[in-house]
């Protein structure tokens, strides 16, 4: 990847990373894939894959991602030691873009009650981590842990050092978000004038800013007007505590702010006309957005900037008055721009065919193979049975769900659901099975079972753990409407924790009926933790 471009700024992903650490955003294998492929369908330059060292789950993640990606760099993270930055290179070996990205503390308060080790040592682990990772990778990114609170003259020292032992990229976190746009400014533009005097463009200039105060965004904007080039982000800015920067909110600021950000280096008087530019295709955030949202169960709050369901409402009569007349009015950007599908469209129905289907589903910008398109219209036309109008969601609903490639050893054929006089609920449920006769061959088995609840919710899931055999243990429960009216699909998704897995499973279900779209969601969770527990085996399992 060229590092010394300063017409274009370089978006580094770290939604499969940074994002995961956010509450209950825990995703599995398939769908680290699933939105790796997205990414770079959207058009980000690096993707952190993940932390090859933390757990086997990660490390295959990260290689897998690494097969299958062709435009956008991987990387993976590793801290200053040498058994991390092993892991990461072994990693990231089939990538055809490539990078490490390794870091160390460099606040006084980290290095002294954390690391308990004194600057000069901080310094020689940095450049032996940095030494061996070149070694392993030709990209290598270097980050000083807490940045921003760390002394600018301490900066002056790792900062050389690592350079000349390799490093490419150089990223200042603001890792607690204490810092305000203007310090942040102040202080970019300092490191950025003492290193472009010292080696020009040999490295590149990175942020990584989280919202705990609310300014990642804007933090971010300040440091790109103060040299840096590269932006680290996720996207709907999720992550831990109060997230990260928002990558699709940088990318819009950029595009409908083109006046504000003129080429050139920080350093120069008079930058060109052109403007700064990503090479992200902003027609893919709207997509983007919803799969991470579908996957992780995290939504925007609906007033989100760019993807916030109400980012483009207009409720106020004057304010509706003025789009229809001219949407310059009161929208500085359009809907399209993010590509939210116009509803001027093509309109489906039960008369409609398996080709315009396949149309919609280009036009909704999902990628399906044969096989899979078969079965999403198969349930598309179940749905036209069920409801008098299918809008574009409810398809974007059956296609996610049809999307993922967990293998789906269990799935729900019958639910029935009863309140009894008693105040119980009682389920009757009826479950088909993956399983493999004498002669190795899979067949589905169909059994049925039933269960009396506290409540509607409670029966049915004790009536699936009878039948898988399987305890899970409910965290989390979201319902949400897909589109509008009466007959509107229900989306559920859950969290479970099951009996013996070191981290819980999100699932998800869809279905006219709130029940079996319940049922639907905790047999997904269900089939997720048979799919890890096979593939990771005992360190997938509590200890």
């Amino acid at each position: 990847m060229k590092n010394t471009t300063n017409d274009r700024i370089i978006i580094f992903d770290t939604t499969l990373r940074d994002g995961e650490q956010s509450p209950g955003a825990s995703m599995n294998i398939e769908e680290k894939i699933q939105i790796a492929l997205q990414l770079e369908k959207l058009g980000v330059d690096v993707i952190e894959a993940g932390f090859a060292a933390s757990s086997p789950g990660d490390f295959e993640a990260i290689h897998q991602i690494a097969s299958r990606l062709t435009t956008t760099s991987v990387c993976s993270l590793a801290r200053a030691v040498d058994s991390d930055i092993e892991a990461a290179a072994k990693a990231i070996t089939p990538a055809k873009l490539k990078r490490i990205h390794t870091f160390i503390a460099t606040s006084p308060i980290h290095m002294q009650y954390k690391l308990k080790l004194p600057p000069n040592e901080v310094i020689k682990r940095a450049i032996n981590a940095v030494g061996l990772a070149k070694s392993l990778c030709e990209d290598v990114e270097f980050s000083c842990e807490d940045a921003l609170r760390s002394d600018i003259g301490f900066l002056k020292e790792i900062l050389p050092a690592v350079i000349e032992a390799g490093a490419s990229t150089i990223n200042l976190p603001d890792t607690v978000g204490y810092r305000l746009p203007n310090e942040i400014a102040s202080f970019m533009s300092e490191i950025h004038s003492f290193l472009y005097e010292r080696f020009g463009e040999k490295a590149l200039l990175s942020t990584h800013c989280h919202n705990d105060l609310g300014l990642a965004v804007a933090n971010s904007i300040a440091a790109i007007q103060s040299g840096v080039r590269q932006v680290e982000c996720t996207i709907n800015g999720l992550g831990e505590r109060a997230g990260n920067t928002a990558l699709e909110e940088i990318v819009m600021i950029l595009k409908t702010r083109k006046d504000l950000f003129g080429i050139g280096s920080a350093l120069d008087k008079k930058p060109s006309k052109n403007s700064l530019d990503t090479r992200i295709n902003t027609k893919e955030i709207y997509t983007t957005s919803k799969l991470v949202a579908d996957i992780t169960g995290i939504r925007p709050q609906p007033n989100k900037a760019i993807v916030g369901k109400n980012a483009f409402a207009h409720e106020s009569g004057i304010h509706q008055d003025g789009v229809l007349k001219n949407p310059e009015t009161y929208e500085i950007m359009r809907p399209s721009d993010i590509g939210i599908p116009d509803s001027s469209g093509l309109i489906l129905g039960k008369h409609s065919g398996r080709a315009a289907f396949k149309d919609k589903i280009k036009e909704l910008g999902f990628a399906l193979n044969d096989e899979e398109i078969q079965v999403a219209f198969g349930k598309f036309k179940q749905l036209c049975d069920s409801k008098k109008e299918v809008f574009d969601e409810d398809i974007s609903a059956i296609l996610r769900e049809q999307s993922s490639h967990i293998p789906q050893v269990f799935s729900l054929n019958l639910l029935q659901v009863s309140a009894c006089s008693s105040g119980k609920f009682c389920a009757a449920v009826s479950i088909s099975k993956l399983e493999s006769d004498s002669k190795k061959q899979i067949k589905e088995v169909e059994y049925s079972d039933s269960a009396l609840g506290n409540g509607a919710v409670d029966c049915v899931l004790k009536s699936i753990d009878r039948i898988s055999d399987i305890s899970g243990h409910l965290l989390d429960y979201k319902v949400e409407s897909v589109s509008k009216g009466k007959d509107a699909l229900a989306k559920v998704v859950v969290k479970v924790a099951f009996e013996d897995a070191k981290k819980a499973m999100i699932g998800h279900g869809i279905d006219i009926d709130t029940m079996s779209a319940t049922a639907k969601a905790y047999i997904s969770a269900l089939n997720s933790y048979l799919s890890m527990k096979n593939f990771l085996g005992k360190n997938f399992l509590a200890k």
